[in-house]
């Protein structure tokens, strides 16, 4: 199976960014082939035989992944499997894209790979970077609902079903909407511990917008996606635990602004997922209301 990869940079880590070219370069088996995006700036240097392209302006991170996608073809098909890796990463292994290929030719019906984060200096894996609600080991593999934006693995053929990423949504929750969209599909979504990405400890605050997009982008995910009984449901719970983690009183007011914000502007095409998906959602372990 061909497998290619996709990072965008904004083009102040180049040294980080080198460190995870080297680190796809050093993969087992078939070289993989990279396309370096740069979200609205520069590229900084890069290794010899890796594809760079500059995008005038800052299309977000599901924006400037959708053109690293486009790059291999329309839906990526000119490659079987895509890795989309964060600029800051590092893949600890060197057989990492090995152990995909083999996932995904062993099993028909999987179509994502959600890799395991660890903190290169303690090797410690945040609570939420394992996406699932019994997150306490982080070490057991195990089917999910969902998958982590920076550090995954995609079989292209998802992408031709379901489509891509939702530019619209420039920051947050834009891999759950693909995750869902998969699921009502049919397709399987994996997390894997021994695919590991080295990635610095950071708190997903760092960015200035992190609490208007996350409640926007949420209100945009449930009005997309899910049965309309089913959306007051899964917000209301999601504001009782904003509510319950007791944000300064600066976050809470982006975030309500967002809240508001997701209900009055276009989200996009709203395709309700079926009920037997929601089902299946629920025997993963995360029904779609949490």
């Amino acid at each position: 199976m061909k497998v290619g990869a996709v990072v965008i940079t904004m083009g102040n880590r180049p040294e980080e960014l080198r460190a995870l070219l080297d680190s796809v370069a050093e993969q087992d088996g078939d070289p993989v082939e990279v396309v370096v995006v740069g979200n609205g700036s520069p590229v900084p240097e890069v290794p010899e035989g890796v594809r760079t392209l500059e995008l005038p302006e800052n299309l977000g991170i599901p924006g400037g992944r959708n053109v690293g996608i486009e790059a291999f073809g329309p839906g990526g098909r000119d490659v079987d499997i895509l890795l989309f890796l964060d600029d800051d990463g590092l893949l600890a292994r060197h057989d990492t894209a090995e152990l995909c290929r083999e996932a995904f030719a062993a099993d028909p019906e999987l179509g994502i790979i959600s890799f395991r984060i660890a903190d290169p200096d303690t090797g410690e894996t945040q609570r939420r970077h394992v996406p699932r609600l019994r997150a306490s080991d982080p070490m057991r593999s195990s089917r999910v609902t969902t998958f982590l934006g920076g550090a995954n693995a995609v079989r292209t053929r998802v992408f031709a079903e379901v489509g891509v990423l939702p530019d619209e949504f420039f920051y947050a929750h834009e891999e759950t909407d693909l995750a869902w969209r998969a699921l009502d599909a049919g397709w399987m979504i994996d997390y894997r511990s021994d695919m590991v990405l080295y990635h610095p400890t950071t708190a997903p605050s760092r960015h200035a917008v992190y609490h208007r997009m996350v409640a926007r982008n949420r209100v945009w995910l449930a009005r997309r996606n899910l049965p309309a009984p089913l959306v007051p449901v899964y917000l209301g719970v999601w504001l009782l635990l904003t509510l319950a983690r007791r944000p300064s009183r600066p976050a809470l007011k982006a975030w309500f602004g967002g809240f508001r914000e997701g209900w009055s502007t276009p989200c996009g095409p709203r395709r309700p997922m079926r009920w037997r998906t929601v089902w299946r959602l629920t025997r993963l372990g995360r029904p779609p209301v949490i």
